[in-house]
């Protein structure tokens, strides 16, 4: 081996420039070949250590998401049903929102949908280096009310402020008591000027009256309804599209 590809290949190791000493051997193939020059071999050394770090902090961002599915809006049927708001939701799909604030409520009945998309839309914001984080809003409130039995409340809470974008799935499922409210309010609060999805299988007009205090339920839903694209997706469920077929045919018929 060349001392001088050697003695580089040593000062990546000890600088622990790794995506450039995964592609160097290559790289230095097409520099004794002729087919780049000085320059452009440490630009395009450079530039695959900037791709790997990228490629890096977008696999750690996509684990701390916590998505139930890495899916994407790419292999979203849109097709499912004419009903669907495909123009709306490709609309969002540039994140306008995200960058200006803004929050997104997608609202319909069971099994259209909802989560792939918020899940979708979040994967979009990772991509472009947002933080995510995703949850069932039934275990955000069980999280806070843990906090408040332990006193990591506050540290609780925090977590789902940090991110860019948070998406709660699930809101709005059943009746809510006092400090759950109490918790959603505050963390609503704190998070003023952050984005959020949210899905439901109600419109925002139904979720007054799961609030036990109507003062709360009006100042809460205030600052999430106003500052919200509201999406409503309706037709037939869009999950038996996505059971594989084998599943379908083999299926038991059902006792009448």
């Amino acid at each position: 081996m060349n001392p001088i590809d050697n003695a580089l290949r040593e000062s990546l190791k000890v600088l622990r420039l790794s995506g450039m000493l995964e592609t160097l051997d290559a790289r230095l193939l097409q520099a004794h070949g002729g087919e780049l020059g000085h320059l452009e071999f440490l630009q395009v050394l450079c530039q695959d250590e900037i791709t790997r770090r990228e490629t890096v902090a977008f696999q750690r961002r996509l684990q701390r998401a916590h998505f139930e599915q890495n899916v994407t809006l790419e292999e979203f049927d849109f097709n499912a049903s004419s009903k669907l708001p495909a123009a709306q939701i490709r609309d969002l799909s540039a994140l306008r929102w995200l960058h200006a604030g803004e929050s997104v409520i997608l609202f319909g009945p069971v099994g259209v949908g909802k989560t792939h998309v918020a899940q979708a839309l979040g994967h979009l914001a990772v991509r472009q280096g947002a933080n995510v984080r995703f949850a069932k809003t039934s275990r955000v409130l069980a999280d806070l009310a843990g906090g408040h039995a332990d006193r990591t409340w506050d540290k609780r809470i925090k977590e789902l402020i940090r991110p860019d974008v948070l998406i709660l799935d699930d809101f709005a499922m059943r009746q809510l008591t006092a400090p759950q409210a109490d918790d959603l309010y505050e963390l609503v609060s704190e998070r003023q000027g952050r984005s959020m999805v949210i899905t439901s299988n109600r419109a925002p007009s139904d979720w007054y009256p799961l609030f036990p205090n109507p003062v709360v339920a009006e100042s809460l839903l205030d600052r999430v309804i106003n500052n919200s694209h509201q999406v409503i997706m309706n037709g037939p469920s869009y999950r038996p599209n996505k059971r594989p077929k084998s599943a379908v045919k083999d299926d038991p018929p059902k006792a009448r």
